[in-house]
């Protein structure tokens, strides 16, 4: 049969809409094993160790590494890997998080006698609550669905679903009562966006030394104009003496000033600068000046200390650079 459109269309709102009808199923079942799960999660002193077969392999690997990256180490282990020297990776410290939709995988089921030899506490993930291994459990968390989406009842769908939504309740609830901040987040995030934004500091990215583009507050307007061509940030700032903050003078100020004055030679750059100008100091987090930038619709910083002290610059395309933007 040719699908059409609407046969398409129909079919993947079926699909999503029994798969939110198993997530709302759940809710119901966040009870107090659920909370005896996040309470053996805080409590391990060593790292959650998440292992599961095929498809809840792959959920499985998913869940440890939301978990690691939410302040609970964890890793995936394969249980067929397990049985044949993997084993070895699971000390007396860790626990296990063990998912089986059946509850009767052979290569879960395998590993039972053997976690209970090294006293290691288990949490279960099944679909069915009186499997093998949610007996065998510690914890085990009640994951099964009415039905697959798939027509056939037989890819998992549903369960998988089900499967991921249960552990990134457990893997957030722990990270609220933990108490992990967007800069612990961050940390473990280092080389994506975020983690540029909360953990680059205005330091590391503005110009300092004989970088900044900054002339004497008795500099005339054409030295001003020869410092910011030189430097390459369309600003300069201006110094009472000592570094001291008098105040910048940018591309928008000079534009202003060409409508103003005749002679460009004769003008002194004191009487065309801005004094009042924003600034921000080093040890901000970068993305503050970004914020700074669009509050105040301009394109550059001067950087101070608490005296106002220049300790630098910084424009735009740094903050482009640096992947802040």
């Amino acid at each position: 049969m040719k699908m059409t459109t609407q046969n398409y269309e129909q079919l993947g709102k079926a699909v999503l809409q029994t798969e939110a009808e198993s997530i709302q199923t759940l809710i119901g079942r966040i009870d107090g094993s659920f909370h005896h799960a996040c309470d053996m999660i805080l409590a391990c002193e060593g790292r959650i160790v998440v292992t599961g077969m095929g498809k809840s392999g792959h959920i499985g690997n998913k869940i440890a590494a939301t978990l690691a990256s939410t302040g609970t180490p964890s890793f995936f282990m394969h249980p067929g890997e397990a049985s044949h020297g993997d084993l070895g990776m699971i000390t007396e410290k860790d626990l296990v998080i063990a998912l089986s939709n059946s509850g009767e995988t052979a290569e879960i089921t395998t590993l039972l006698p053997l976690l209970k030899r090294l006293q290691v506490p288990l949490i279960s993930m099944t679909g069915n609550i009186n499997s093998t291994l949610a007996e065998f459990a510690d914890i085990n968390l009640d994951i099964s669905v009415e039905k697959e989406a798939c027509p056939l009842g037989l890819a998992p769908t549903s369960s998988t679903t089900a499967a991921l939504a249960m552990g990134d309740a457990l893997a957030i609830a722990v990270l609220e009562v933990r108490g992990f901040t967007e800069e612990d987040f961050a940390r473990s995030h280092p080389g994506g966006s975020l983690g540029r934004r909360l953990l680059l500091r205005v330091r590391d990215i503005m110009h300092s030394g004989d970088r900044i583009p900054v002339v004497d507050i008795q500099a005339s307007l054409k030295q001003g104009l020869l410092e910011m061509s030189n430097k390459g940030l369309g600003m300069t700032a201006i110094t009472d003496g000592n570094m001291h903050l008098a105040g910048i003078f940018t591309d928008g100020d000079l534009r202003r000033t060409l409508d103003q004055i005749n002679d460009i030679h004769s003008a002194q750059i004191k009487d065309h600068m801005t004094r009042d100008c924003v600034t921000i100091e080093a040890d901000q987090i970068a993305s503050d000046a970004l914020t700074l930038m669009d509050q105040h619709a301009i394109n550059a910083l001067v950087v101070t200390d608490a005296n106002g002290s220049i300790q630098g610059a910084l424009n735009m395309h740094d903050l482009l650079r640096a992947g802040i933007v």
